[in-house]
């Protein structure tokens, strides 16, 4: 039941959104609220999070739970909000725990829980017959040689809760698994991650990989997208670059892609909210990489004005206040981006080309967010892009196409790094 203390029985045209201090979205969310004529309050942590950098806004600690909830709560007795919204994976649960305590439109905890961690979440899919590869838990504080007696090479090893790619690593044989252990092993402590005993090993599903983007409203999902992804997803690491839509898959694929992500959702008791989930496609079927109680990150997001007539923020802002848009289905033409790989380690100096790329016909934006001086960490340890290329044109063929040649005008110059051991420490410095 709903606290009766708490709940909103008038909420005003306010949205809360809750961001980590290092999230992309704050300025699409501003932007997006003022297209809406609605107020947007954001909630971040930290003194150089994005609340300080962006808007006023509420300071919270995402480690604490219980201290962000009374903040929030507190500020809501002030002045009520009419929803809430989680912008990224360490922040959707406390969406969802906020949302439920107001009465306003939410996901269930416990289901975004689930969501978030891949163990649970694979469990829960075989428990509903939902295909997803074959899979096993590594304890990484135990005899990693005797854990691999059910493991199946070629295998992805996976952190349990980071996103994006982030220690991602597929390993061929015995030797590169208990390389790529190590590797996450020391990136999950650097990180401070919630999990840092376990991973996941599953079988690696090969076939091409699709997202999906799409909505749930009282349980029932509206996909708003569906992007193709043209480069092979291999390995060894599994950084994402293009995203094109509309998809060419064959429309009873399509249909096929929607369902199994339907099934995901309702396996993990997802009901409200955006959804942005992983397919792979092979002759054995769709199989669930990963379907998450989130939007798709970065800039992305500026895709779905193709198709939809809005941004993703404005359709997730209206949601969130029960108010859903009504949707353009006017899709002329096709649309892509290019998400900048990391090219090297090091530090930035320059970057070359930009004119050249942003007059690539077809190209509507080059969009370089790395400045020079900026250290360069690339995957499966990274998380960030060098920026984006967008493209809109006749045919997917064409957007591919254009980003492939805008991208080969770019060129990154970055200085190397000097890594210095002195017996009880490591340290980084940049070679100027």
């Amino acid at each position: 039941m709903i606290p009766s203390l708490l709940r909103q029985e008038a909420p005003q045209e306010r949205v809360l959104v809750i961001s980590p201090h290092s999230s992309y979205r704050t300025t699409a969310f501003l932007d997006a609220a003022n297209r809406l004529g609605v107020e947007v309050l954001f909630a971040s942590e930290g003194k150089y999070s994005v609340v300080s950098a962006h808007a006023d806004g509420l300071h919270i600690d995402l480690r604490d739970t219980k201290g962000a909830l009374r903040t929030i709560l507190h500020e809501a007795k002030r002045c009520p909000f009419a929803g809430i919204v989680g912008t990224d994976d360490p922040t959707t649960e406390l969406a969802a725990r906020a949302a439920w305590i107001l009465g306003l439109p939410h996901n269930p905890w416990a289901a975004v829980k689930i969501a978030r961690r891949k163990d649970m979440a694979r469990a829960r899919l075989i428990e509903k017959g939902v295909p997803v590869p074959r899979h096993r838990l590594i304890n990484l504080r135990q005899s990693l040689t005797r854990q691999c007696d059910r493991v199946r090479f070629p295998c992805v090893l996976k952190p349990l809760t980071l996103s994006a790619s982030r220690g991602v690593i597929r390993a061929d044989n015995l030797d590169q698994f208990l390389q790529a252990c190590a590797r996450i092993d020391r990136l999950l402590h650097s990180e401070g991650a919630e999990e840092r005993d376990h991973i996941l090993a599953e079988d690696f599903i090969p076939g091409a990989e699709v997202a999906v983007e799409a909505m749930l409203t009282a349980g029932r999902l509206d996909v708003l997208a569906i992007f193709d992804k043209p480069d092979p997803l291999n390995g060894p690491f599994f950084e994402e670059t293009y995203y094109i839509t509309p998809s060419q898959l064959d429309a009873v694929v399509q249909d096929q892609i929607r369902q199994c992500v339907n099934d995901a959702c309702r396996a993990y008791g997802l009901r409200e909210g955006p959804i942005h989930a992983e397919c792979r496609l092979n002759n054995d079927g769709i199989w669930i990489i990963e379907v998450a109680a989130r939007t798709i990150g970065g800039l992305c997001a500026r895709l779905l004005r193709f198709g939809t007539g809005y941004s993703l923020e404005d359709l997730v802002l209206s949601h969130a206040m029960a108010q859903p848009l009504q949707r353009s289905m006017n899709r002329e033409g096709a649309a892509g981006v290019l998400m900048i790989p990391t090219p090297q380690a090091g530090i930035l100096r320059r970057v070359e080309g930009t004119l050249a790329a942003q007059k690539v016909p077809f190209v509507e934006e080059v969009s370089v967010l790395v400045r020079e001086g900026y250290r360069l960490v690339p995957w499966p340890e990274g998380s960030s892009y060098l920026g984006f290329i967008f493209a809109h044109a006749s045919t997917p063929e064409q957007a591919e196409s254009a980003l492939r040649q805008a991208h080969s005008e770019l060129n990154f110059v970055v200085a190397p790094l000097w890594n210095l051991d002195n017996q009880s420490n490591h340290v980084t410095t940049a070679m100027t």
